[in-house]
């Protein structure tokens, strides 16, 4: 562990290479595995494409779930809210190659088959896989997003609401909820002009 000085007398400690970002949404992939539905946990899930959209995930290759990615071509995102944080976590501490978590949830299937989604999560995005890059512990899925299915209770104007949808945002071992808003983007920074 090194320490640099920064010129306003600030230091910083060198912790090593590792996948860090500050926060990471807390989701639910579901996948069909030998013909029953199944869910795990993931932190490791963003936007990559805006035009078309989609999303990706980072997945153990020893996961189970990758198995029903790979054959079925198709997987779900499903995020929870705060209110779901003891499943979500429970999705994660056990395997559905020793235990059919199906049973957790309402599951319902859309527009592709292969792609379980959660009845009880206020969104669930259902993907067709895209594109899968070997990166080495984990594989990275980009899924094309074929639809988002929300709880019509959770948008304002038609649009998921942050404060509605109430996720849950990961963080160095840690669930958390979305705090206050602190700013709007695009217009926050065009603030006081300096002098």
């Amino acid at each position: 562990m090194s320490t640099d000085s920064i010129s306003n007398g600030m230091s910083k400690i060198s912790i090593g290479p590792r996948p860090y970002m500050a926060a990471m949404p807390a989701v639910l992939v579901g996948s069909d595995v030998n013909g029953r539905p199944n869910f795990m946990t993931a932190a490791w899930a963003g936007v990559a494409c805006m035009d078309p959209p989609m999303v990706s995930v980072a997945i153990n290759k020893s996961r189970h779930t990758e198995k029903g990615i790979v054959e079925n071509r198709t997987f779900s995102l499903n995020i929870p809210a705060a209110s779901d944080v003891e499943k979500t976590d429970l999705c994660g501490l056990i395997s559905g190659k020793n235990e059919d978590k199906s049973h957790l949830f309402e599951v319902f299937y859309a527009r592709t088959d292969g792609a379980p989604m959660i009845r009880s999560f206020p969104i669930n995005i259902e993907c067709e896989l895209f594109h899968t890059a070997d990166l080495g512990s984990h594989d990275l899925h980009v899924g094309k997003v074929i639809d988002v299915h929300a709880d019509e209770d959770c948008l304002s104007k038609g649009i998921p609401d942050v404060g509605k949808v109430d996720p849950i945002v990961y963080s160095s071992g840690m669930y958390y909820r979305i705090g206050e808003p602190i700013g709007k983007a695009y217009s926050v920074g065009k603030g006081p002009k300096k002098a």
